[in-house]
């Protein structure tokens, strides 16, 4: 299927791997200019440049940390007036309710709301200004079924998850969408990190804590960050322009609910 995004630019946070890159990847499979960021340089670099090989489409990187204000004006920067925001940034630690104080909460909060919304308002006067303009939050599927242990990560993209149900709907009359992609567990390394908090806590090999929550997906298996990648780039194609302020659940089948 043709996306009819071809020439158009779009940012990408936290692209350097992991779902972010799968993102990027398909959008510049489909054509699209990017700008893409991570914090580890090194990283950043090669992951621009197999995306480059690949699709042959212009990359332009940012190193630095999406959280903080400094690290956001970088982006914009270089961002300009892109068509396309893909929002993205690594979820805050697992743990117990009693293990959080007031900073692990302002720091989740900066990281995976704040953050978000500041590159939203950035970014949404110029889409709306062109008159089309896609906007795609990767949060967790805890927002719709919330993790036990990932509170800080359960309440700040809740708060994102609010704002943007009613920004979308303020924005859409101007050919503007604005969606969020909910992933369950995918093979990256934040659940590499999630399969070691329980292989420790139980005692049990690593391929046993895979096996364990593999059991829990009607899938059986891990999600993939192509095929993650390839919902964000049908969202911020020509096709989606009537889907807005909705929350896409690819878990596998995990969650168990009928809506």
């Amino acid at each position: 299927m043709d996306l009819g995004i071809k020439g158009k630019s779009a940012l990408v946070c936290a692209s350097s791997k992991g779902l972010g890159r799968g993102c990027a990847a398909a959008l510049a499979e489909a054509g699209v200019n990017l700008v893409m960021n991570g914090r580890n340089a090194e990283t950043l670099e090669q992951a621009a440049a197999d995306i480059r090989d690949a699709f042959g489409v212009d990359v332009v990187t940012v190193a630095a940390d999406v959280a903080t204000e400094a690290g956001r004006a970088e982006l914009l920067s270089a961002a300009k007036e892109v068509d396309i925001l893909v929002n993205n940034a690594g979820g805050p630690p697992p743990g117990l309710w009693s293990d959080w104080d007031r900073d692990d909460f302002i720091a989740a909060l900066d990281a995976n709301m704040l953050a978000p919304i500041a590159l939203m308002k950035a970014l949404l006067p110029g889409m709306i200004d062109r008159k089309w303009g896609r906007v795609v939050n990767i949060t967790s599927s805890s927002v719709k079924a919330p993790v036990m242990q990932l509170g800080l990560s359960n309440s700040a993209r809740a708060g994102l998850t609010g704002y943007v149900a009613g920004t979308s709907r303020q924005v859409a009359p101007y050919g503007v969408t604005i969606n969020n992609m909910l992933p369950g567990i995918h093979a990256t390394d934040r659940a590499t990190s999630l399969d070691s908090g329980v292989s420790k806590a139980q005692g049990i090999s690593m391929d046993k804590a895979q096996a364990q929550r593999e059991a829990t997906i009607p899938a059986r298996r891990y999600g993939t960050t192509s095929e993650f990648g390839a919902m964000c780039a049908f969202l911020c194609s020509q096709h989606a322009g009537f889907i807005v302020g909705q929350n896409i659940v690819l878990d596998g089948g995990a969650i168990n609910a009928t809506i």
